[in-house]
């Protein structure tokens, strides 16, 4: 019976053990990519010619930030989202923005997309609030 109970604690110390690793190993993980389909963008507000923040949904705003200046992004009124290889934007690398500009339209590579926080969100100046 003693060393019935032995293994069954040994079991127990172990799989506790096993258990608390991979919560530290989830801990130190990086969050996940956060991502949106092209789809459920609603609206859209550029802060300058190299940053675009778009709303996704009711409380989501992702910035994009431009690998160069955007001629006439922050003063358009519509713009097009193209997302590579399929119908959602996660990274950069993703997404290309199509600004309309007197001489006809002008592809815009994206170097970096992100979620905002709603503490940034609301930090956002008025001009740039999507």
């Amino acid at each position: 019976m003693n060393a019935h109970v032995a293994a069954t604690v040994a079991a127990l110390l172990a799989l506790s053990a096993t258990g608390a690793a991979a919560a530290d190993a989830a801990k130190s993980r990086p969050a996940g990519r956060q991502c949106f389909w092209t789809r459920n963008a609603d609206s859209f507000a550029a802060a300058d010619n190299r940053t675009l923040y778009v709303r996704v949904g009711v409380r989501q705003v992702f910035e994009f930030e431009m690998f160069g200046p955007c001629q006439d992004i922050d003063w358009n009124q519509r713009i097009a989202l193209v997302s590579t290889p399929g119908s959602n934007i996660c990274t950069g690398m993703d997404a290309t923005v199509i600004s309309h500009s007197p001489i006809g339209p002008q592809r815009c590579a994206v170097r970096a997309v992100r979620k905002l926080t709603p503490e940034e969100i609301a930090a956002l100046p008025r001009r740039a609030r999507p």
